[in-house]
């Protein structure tokens, strides 16, 4: 395959993975369910939580990004929290227990009941993601999974789990920044309708 071909296929790829998604309605209300599940968190004084490994980490910043910053609207700052952020944090428990703690120890520290967490795996078998969730839910956290194909462990813990329908990792990924974006979306539309933001 020369280098043409390669970038028509990737991206043809890329296409086909949203197009499934698009042509699924159970998926499609699936994320309307947790967008509402997040605006209602929000409205209830509670935040979001993220977490994830490599890519996926870089995933779970985005998100917080587009949340304590803003995504499209101008406005004041939604608290969340990108677990995988804070490399002192991440070290020092990764060092002084296991790497597999280092989410679940945050969530008992920073989650509340009411929460919410998006725990982002391509594979949806990260031990950290699932003990993470698996603590959220003993804590009264709803759990989410941004996951590929399978869904992994992850689908047998959480409340919700978008098992995007796909097997390369590249294209997982990007099914996942849709995913994130479109939440992040929603929430700022309801949370600037019901008044959120305003003093």
């Amino acid at each position: 395959m020369n280098k043409r071909e390669m970038i028509i296929q990737n991206i043809n790829d890329s296409i086909d993975t949203k197009k499934k998604i698009l042509q699924d309605e159970e998926f499609i209300e699936k994320i309307e369910k947790v967008a509402d599940v997040c605006v209602d968190a929000y409205l209830s004084g509670n935040k979001l939580l993220m977490c994830g490994n490599g890519g996926s980490a870089s995933d779970a910043q985005h998100m917080a990004g587009e949340l304590v910053g803003r995504y499209m609207m101008e406005r004041k700052g939604i608290p969340a929290i990108a677990l995988n952020a804070n490399t002192t944090i991440l070290t020092a428990l990764g060092n002084d227990y296991d790497y597999d703690a280092v989410y679940e120890k945050q969530v008992t520290a920073l989650g509340n009941e009411g929460d919410v967490i998006f725990a982002i795996s391509t594979s949806g078998n990260s031990a950290n993601c699932v003990k993470a969730c698996e603590r959220a839910k003993d804590m009264g956290i709803t759990t989410v999974a941004l996951t590929g194909e399978s869904g992994g462990k992850l689908r047998e813990v959480c409340d919700y789990t978008f098992n995007v329908p796909c097997t390369m990792t590249p294209h997982i990924q990007e099914a996942h920044i849709m995913l994130i974006h479109i939440i992040c979306g929603i929430i700022e539309e309801r949370l600037m309708e019901a008044g959120y933001f305003e003093d």
